[in-house]
């Protein structure tokens, strides 16, 4: 799917859904109508309705298939973004152990990290070109200084480790954020979903094409809930991309004076 389409506020990716939806529904039910005419009729008649019900389950399977992944994919995108805030505050707490220059420093260095990621890695991520071929300079070079700040107490030895562990589940989490990023449903999935659509829209008209009034009916009934199957899994598709996606708000709210920015 084109980001464009994604990028759309929720109410007018519904019109685009919707209005396609509905526009193949009078499409298949126009075609219908006019072929069926002389012997054409008694063919259409003996298709059997009972088909109906198995294609509406295997398009119903295939929704439930690619909604999964969706799902997965935007939990496992919130869950990376709250980690790695999470590990960045537990590093910030701890770091009030090295108080002066060391305790300023990483400070600094993490809120550099968070503008960095809001400001250039974020829109990288919605344009899919964030890679993992560059690692974070400003926490990298946090974790080498917490390596190399001299503990002078047991409880600083502790602290020292702490932080460390904190920043490398930093970096993990920024890892997982990256590879989420570059997930969405493929072009197949997407083709597989709409072929169903449509023949399960075919076979209504062709059951229905002796009562255009219960054709229209049952098409735009279907047609409603493809398109509402459609608009939910596109809505939630790219996890950082759209008006419903997973944003950097919970790493600016780990440095009060970014998240009022």
């Amino acid at each position: 799917m084109s980001d464009w389409l994604h990028n759309l506020p929720v109410i007018w990716m519904a019109l685009v859904v919707f209005g396609a939806t509905y526009l193949l529904a009078v499409l298949v039910q126009t075609i219908v109508g006019m072929l069926a005419t002389g012997e054409r009729v008694r063919a259409f008649k003996a298709v059997s309705p009972g088909m109906l019900p198995p294609l509406g389950i295997i398009f119903g399977l295939f929704v439930a298939f690619t909604a999964a992944q969706v799902w997965s994919d935007n939990d496992h995108a919130s869950a990376a973004v709250n980690r790695e805030a999470s590990a960045l505050k537990s590093a910030l707490v701890l770091a009030a152990v090295f108080p002066g220059e060391p305790e300023a420093h990483l400070r600094s260095l993490i809120q550099r990290h968070i503008e960095e990621t809001a400001n250039k890695e974020w829109p990288m991520m919605v344009r899919h070109v964030a890679t993992l071929s560059i690692s974070p300079a400003p926490l990298t070079e946090a974790l080498q200084q917490t390596l190399a700040l001299s503990p002078n107490n047991p409880g600083q030895q502790i602290a020292q480790r702490e932080i460390a562990m904190s920043l490398e589940n930093a970096l993990e989490a920024r890892r997982q954020r990256i590879l989420v990023s570059r997930s969405h449903v493929n072009l197949t999935k997407w083709a597989c979903l709409f072929l169903q659509a449509a023949c399960a829209l075919l076979a209504i008209a062709v059951v229905h094409s002796d009562n255009r009034l219960a054709s229209a009916i049952s098409m735009g009934a279907f047609a409603t809930g493809v398109a509402a199957s459609v608009l939910l899994i596109l809505a939630h598709d790219e996890p950082f991309i759209g008006q419903v996606s997973v944003g950097p708000q919970p790493l600016l709210q780990v440095m009060p004076g970014l998240a009022g920015g």
